[in-house]
């Protein structure tokens, strides 16, 4: 199952995103994808009430806005250098554990919704990643358990404003936290549409030219491990999400000199089976 959501900012309603590419309003269903819906194994109920009314519900043109494919969760939290070549392209050492931040979930928007560039801004940056949502509450899980947590992935472009991340005092949040650097989706895919979470194609453009082309079989600490590894020090929430890093060839690392995002860049990107999203720079 395929979970999208759709309509203006802060009005989205819930749908379903089919085979074919029909979207269809599931707001007759009653219930936003919000945390509760995860923790009261909505996905479950949603499916069950399609097979009985998946024939009523509207269809949504294509035209119409698409949404994040959840409601803001608690909180998003970010796995740093998690490709050994990202780790070399900027310089820093691979982790002997993860590399744990969080972006705050304000800076949450549609999957092609705009790129705010920040005030004073000068070096903003872009990292594809594949998100994980977390499906129910989980505290000292065990690698082995760790999936079962999962509600479904998406794909999530970790902007990040390089000079406010790296040349500022404290921590990396203030350059990962501003308006609209978390575009989400198009849609959250289930586990079951997924053959195989590690070992998916990852890429991104920046005007048609592509910089980044990498795949989740080279993460460093894969997605059983980092689900154990963070419920050790805090519990997941149904919703919650779990960006797991990014493939070399971000602007930082170019050569011979960086490159960053200006007004006008067209930035897209994708993951084989979660779709594709665009965002313009204004």
């Amino acid at each position: 199952m395929k979970l999208i959501r759709f309509g203006a900012v802060d009005a989205e309603k819930p749908g379903v995103l089919l085979a074919d590419g029909t979207r269809l309003d599931v707001s007759a269903f009653g219930e936003d994808y919000t945390e509760q819906f995860f923790a009261t194994d909505g996905l479950t109920r949603l499916k069950n009430w399609l097979s009985n009314n998946q024939a009523s519900c509207p269809v949504v043109s294509n035209e119409v806005r698409l949404g994040p494919p959840t409601t803001r969760p608690s909180k998003i939290i970010c796995i740093g250098l998690n490709y050994s070549d990202h780790a070399k392209e900027s310089n820093m050492q691979l982790p002997p554990e993860p590399v744990v931040f969080f972006k705050a979930t304000s800076a949450i928007c549609g999957p092609n919704d705009p790129l705010i560039i920040p005030r004073n801004s000068t070096k903003t940056d872009w990292e594809v990643e594949l998100a994980v949502v977390i499906g129910k509450r989980a505290s000292y899980v065990s690698e082995e358990e760790a999936l079962n947590y999962v509600a479904g992935y998406m794909l999530h472009n970790d902007y990040s404003e390089r000079a406010f991340q790296l040349e500022r005092a404290g921590q990396w949040v203030k350059g990962k936290s501003c308006d609209s650097f978390a575009p989400l989706g198009p849609f959250l895919a289930t586990p079951d549409e997924i053959k195989d979470v590690h070992n998916l194609r990852l890429w991104l453009s920046v005007n048609d030219k592509m910089y980044q082309d990498g795949n989740t079989s080279n993460l460093v600490f894969k997605i059983p491990f980092l689900i154990s590894y963070l419920s050790e020090f805090m519990s997941l929430l149904p919703g919650d999400i779990i960006s797991t890093g990014t493939p070399a060839g971000v602007g930082l690392g170019q050569k011979p000199d960086p490159i960053y995002i200006k007004k006008g860049d067209v930035i897209k990107l994708g993951i084989e089976g979660l779709g594709e999203s665009t965002q313009t720079a204004i």
